[in-house]
């Protein structure tokens, strides 16, 4: 008998620890020199998803906070084998929400959920409860104000947003309705981003303009090297990526470099540190190195554009960033040459 006891409570001790280890798996404690790309990185997710699943608006977070490294919804219910019967699930609203930001936790659209629940307009409020999933009822069905069909065909392109871009530029350059673009890609507001791509159906497309590069001709190495950098904003930050799929830093230099017609070696920060020359005054399509960010020593690197800021596959995404800014400043070590630039 008390053998049996004890075999028992050893079972119980094991189902235990594994239930904890399975916790542990889906959450991460904050420690000191923590940061939000930092702790994205490690553990393969994007800033943009850890912001979403822990309902943080901007990046701070605190030591011995406690973040969710899965979606709400996978970790809560299965997904289901089938779509099958009519089941409906709410939601119900949180500070900081938005149709969109709902839509993208459970994987579905902002017209699908203003479908469901009758909503005219993107407004929600704190406490409200929405259907996110289900059929919806038939006062819903009701004809609704669907965007105009394009004036010519049917044919879907894609524009990548640049500095200085509005919905509104967007849409009197391809002759189409801010109403369509935001219907066409799920926008609640109309608030882009530079890097964004967003779907076109149909319109005339504008005759395409020449890149515009900082300082050098585009014909030279420097304006080659911006004017391939430029064409990969918005590419999502993968580690160890070299392909337009994804880039980590020194793979978005290989990529970049290797295009405009300079051959260099797929290798690390520290390998181009190695390789690179100082410079004091840096000329557009130079080097901008960092220290001491997710390891000590060299380990960032991106590409000088001018205004003080440089291009980098850096965060969740590759993307343009002041050298003013409150994080890379602090981290940065020095302006350098690649040798194969001489």
């Amino acid at each position: 008998m008390k053998k049996l006891i004890g075999m028992a409570i050893t079972a119980g001790v094991l189902s235990l620890a594994i239930g904890a280890a399975d916790t542990e798996a889906s959450s991460y404690t904050i420690k000191p020199g923590d940061t939000l790309w930092k702790v994205a990185s490690s553990n393969k997710v994007s800033v943009d998803n850890l912001k979403t699943w822990n309902h943080l608006s901007t990046d701070s977070i605190y030591p011995n906070q406690v973040l969710r490294l899965t979606s709400p919804a996978a970790a809560s219910t299965p997904a289901p084998a089938a779509p099958a019967a009519a089941k409906t699930s709410t939601y119900t609203v949180k500070a900081g929400d938005t149709l969109y930001k709902i839509a993208q936790a459970h994987s579905t659209s902002v017209a699908k959920i203003q479908q469901l629940n009758s909503l005219s307009n993107s407004t929600i409020r704190i406490g409200q409860k929405l259907k996110v999933s289900g059929t919806a009822s038939a006062a819903a069905v009701s004809p609704s104000p669907a965007p105009a069909a394009p004036p010519t065909q049917a044919n879907t392109t894609t524009y990548r947003v640049v500095s200085g871009d509005t919905l509104s530029k967007i849409s009197r350059s391809y002759k189409v309705s801010v109403a369509q673009l935001m219907s066409w890609n799920n926008l609640s507001t109309s608030n882009i981003r530079v890097g964004q791509v967003l779907k076109i159906q149909g319109g005339t497309a504008p005759a395409p303009s020449p890149v515009q590069v900082s300082n050098p001709a585009a014909s030279s190495k420097a304006g080659q090297v911006l004017s391939i950098a430029r064409t990969q904003l918005g590419v999502p930050y993968a580690w160890g990526g070299t392909t337009s799929s994804g880039f980590d830093c020194s793979g978005y230099l290989y990529y970049v470099y290797n295009r405009a017609g300079i051959t260099i070696p797929r290798t690390n920060t520290i390998g181009y540190y190695a390789s690179s020359f100082t410079v004091s005054s840096p000329q557009p399509g130079d080097l901008v190195f960092f220290k001491n960010t997710y390891r000590p020593g060299i380990s960032h690197v991106g590409i000088y554009v001018g205004n003080n800021s440089f291009i980098h596959a850096g965060g969740d995404r590759v993307q343009i960033t002041s050298l003013n800014d409150s994080y890379w400043g602090k981290h940065f070590d020095s302006y350098k040459r690649l040798n194969a630039m001489r």
